[in-house]
């Protein structure tokens, strides 16, 4: 297929720029260097101003080991494809026949055509994470293409001049708080090594290719520190002649998601000053190395009134191609904007008014128009949501499953798993075989979540009945539910249980239980005092004989607490530090009799304006007592929120660290918000029988929502 798409290309390839080591860098407006890449990085900030490469990390006998099992917002319910349909005709009636490019195996999006055959390069998880894949009508199923060495996340692949284009997240940046995603290439003809276009220490998203190939467009943050900031991210325009990446440009400030039309005029989205998403356009001059005029001030192309994201640009200047969200509707959908007469024609609303679309993308011959969105059932594919899905993992000892639902907890033989289905009052907690074959339900339409198995009894799971993120004075309790293990040998679906409260009911919103080694105290967060602290109790009796004793004390927030396997220690999450930010939160760990209280620093020393940034939270021990895993923001924003269905933190990735503060590295790479891990404490979980296919599961409803971030309630 590689063959049959280079034979097809006929544009002359541009000059390659000599590839070098360079490792110094002219921040400013215009002149960078690029690198070449080779292998993959440690997570070890170098403390020099200079922007340098990380050390590798060498397979180590320490490495963590066993199975972490958690969560991805949303993720499981996508359920995407690529679909195209013909534009012979505008507008689009309902009679226009939509095709769908790609298989129905896992989820397939922000796909590009590589030529006007309608073969397409596009992004899937099929492997365990984001890798790129180039299919076309005639291929029996997608080709892998070359991607970044070891890397877990590539996105926005682009096929031009026989080079493959594609934002990959696998180099560690120069300090923490930035991004990891920055350009690269690969020549597909002669497979030569993948080159970073992006300057070491400056992150890019969303490339974009001119019609000639001779110019590339990217979304870069620069070299700044990530701010915290994702509703719309405090990116630029740059684009930079694709013969020769050292020169960059930044065209205009403030803006995402560039696209191409022709070679001389670039549109993008940004937030107008008015509230709304809009689509604005500027003006490339044919010599940007003479031209003194940079950054332009764009013109606004579409009208306020509704928002208008991800511009896909025809090559006649005439038109464009955009997801909008308009007031009184519930739906993403791709329209055409028409240039001249300013007037939009539906085109997906028609076909699939009840599904969300996405990201749009036009053929070079201007005849299809592509985008993605959840497959639905007309269509053949997989249309059920394995209870368990192996992800892959950048330690090889270490193995990683994506659960659908939350709050995973692992039974002492590792032969069940406890979770909610969801976080609201259609929830409860169910029980799932390791294997994800087969589930049972134990409470239903009752809000539930963080959910703890008994280590030392197989019938016992600890949980939090009430409403999750709440005040201290909303009633939510420790509960502990107890069945019979030879009830899931039949064929029941809804397990009898008892359900007995171990917290009282006037004592407000007591949450996040956690088990000691032996079975006998739990460990819970508790806001009795009008502040969330750490308080242990019976694990029997709970509260109700009056031994309750209070771990922490002050006026902050202390939560999610973990105890160590070892018994010897205690971790949780904690803004003790500065009380007064209610979004930073750190590791602290103290001794169950209260002694010993130790903040663990993961962004930087002790006093550093890194340290204060963490948001660190779902803190967990490794089975050994040895290791941490979290969830964190130090990782920045790995893709564009704005082009993806809602992730209240897209920052949200998972790492682990010694519990000594040392050997930090990252577990997860994407555009999720990834939590709730758990680490299996006993047994190896059967992962031979692990069932991945149509048999086990629940089905895919395409049920997610738009960013909830994004509203129309506004003049």
């Amino acid at each position: 297929m590689l063959r049959h798409l280079i034979r097809k290309q006929v544009n002359k390839r541009p000059p390659v720029n000599p590839l070098s080591d360079a490792t110094q860098l002219t921040f400013g407006r215009r002149i960078f260097l690029n690198r070449r890449i080779q292998v993959p990085y440690t997570l070890n900030p170098s403390p020099s101003s200079t922007p340098t490469r990380p050390t590798p990390f060498p397979p180590s006998r320490m490495d963590p080991k066993g199975t972490v099992i958690f969560t991805s917002v949303g993720r499981p319910q996508y359920g995407f494809d690529v679909f195209t349909v013909k534009l012979n005709q505008t507008p689009t009636t309902k009679s226009s026949l939509e095709h769908r490019l790609t298989d129905g195996v896992s989820i397939n999006f922000n796909a590009q055509f590589a030529n006007e055959d309608q073969s397409i390069v596009f992004i899937s998880e099929r492997s365990g994470c984001a890798r790129i894949y180039l299919t076309c009508r005639t291929l029996s199923k997608p080709e892998e293409l070359p991607s970044a060495p070891n890397s877990l996340f590539h996105d926005r692949p682009i096929i031009k001049n026989h080079r493959l284009y594609f934002i990959s997240a696998h180099e560690q940046p120069d300090q923490p708080f930035k991004s990891w995603s920055a350009l690269y290439s690969a020549e597909l003809q002669d497979k030569r090594d993948i080159v970073r276009l992006s300057p070491y220490g400056v992150v890019d998203y969303s490339p974009a290719i001119s019609k000639s190939g001779k110019f590339v467009a990217v979304a870069s943050y620069g070299s700044r520190s990530w701010e915290g900031d994702f509703h719309e991210l405090k990116i630029d325009i740059v684009v930079f002649p694709a013969s020769d990446p050292n020169n960059r440009f930044v065209v205009c400030e403030r803006g995402g998601w560039p696209a191409w039309s022709g070679d001389f005029t670039i549109f993008f989205h940004r937030q107008a000053d008015d509230g709304w998403w809009s689509i604005f356009c500027l003006e490339f001059p044919e010599n940007p190395l003479e031209f003194s005029g940079f950054p332009v001030v764009a013109r606004r192309v579409t009208p306020p009134g509704l928002h208008c994201f991800t511009p896909a640009a025809f090559h006649d200047r005439k038109r464009i191609a955009v997801a909008t969200r308009r007031r009184g509707k519930s739906y993403r959908h791709i329209e055409i904007f028409d240039l001249e007469s300013k007037v939009f024609h539906p085109v997906t609303e028609l076909l699939n008014p009840d599904f969300h679309h996405y990201n749009p993308f036009v053929s070079p011959d201007s005849k299809f128009l592509g985008y993605h969105r959840f497959r639905g059932e007309s269509t053949e594919g997989e249309f059920t949501v394995p209870h368990l899905e192996p992800v892959m993992s950048p330690i090889k000892d270490l193995r990683m499953l994506r659960l659908n639902g939350s709050f995973p907890s692992i039974s002492p033989n590792g032969d069940l798993l406890a979770l909610n289905p969801a976080l609201d009052e259609n929830g409860g907690v169910k029980v799932v075989k390791s294997d994800g074959s087969k589930q049972w339900t134990l409470i239903k339409a009752r809000t539930a979540f963080c959910n703890l198995w008994s280590p030392i009894e197989k019938h016992v799971i600890y949980t939090s009945l009430g409403p999750i993120f709440e005040t201290v004075k909303i009633t939510v309790q420790i509960a502990q539910i107890r069945f019979e293990p030879s009830d899931l040998n039949g064929d029941l679906e809804e397990i009898p249980c008892d359900v007995k409260m171990l917290t009282r009911e006037d004592t407000g919103n007591n949450a996040f239980p956690s088990c000691s080694p032996d079975g006998k105290f739990l460990v819970f967060r508790s806001g009795r005092t009008g502040h969330k602290n750490l308080y242990i109790i019976d694990a029997v009796n709970g509260e109700f004989n009056g031994d309750i004793r209070k771990l922490t004390d002050g006026p902050w927030i202390d939560t999610m607490p973990s105890w160590s396997p070892k018994g010897d220690l205690i971790a949780f999450s904690s803004n003790m530090h500065n009380p007064e930010n209610v979004d930073g939160f750190s590791i602290y760990v103290i001794k169950p009799n209260g002694s010993d209280l130790k903040r663990i620093y993961v962004a930087g020393p002790k006093g550093s304006r890194e340290a204060d940034r963490e948001r660190i939270n779902h803190v967990c021990f490794s089975p050994d007592g040895e290791w941490l895993v979290f969830t964190t923001n130090i990782g920045g924003v790995t893709a564009e929120p704005v082009s993806m269905p809602n992730q209240f933190q897209p920052y949200g990735e998972l790492y682990v660290l010694r519990v000594d503060g040392s050997g930090l590295r990252r577990l997860t790479w994407n555009g999720y918000e990834n939590g709730t891990p758990a680490w299996h404490q006993g047994g190896e979980l059967d992962m031979g029988r692990l069932c991945l296919g149509n048999e086990a599961g629940v089905k895919i409803s395409g049920d997610f929502d738009e960013p909830l971030w994004i509203t129309c309630d506004f003049d």
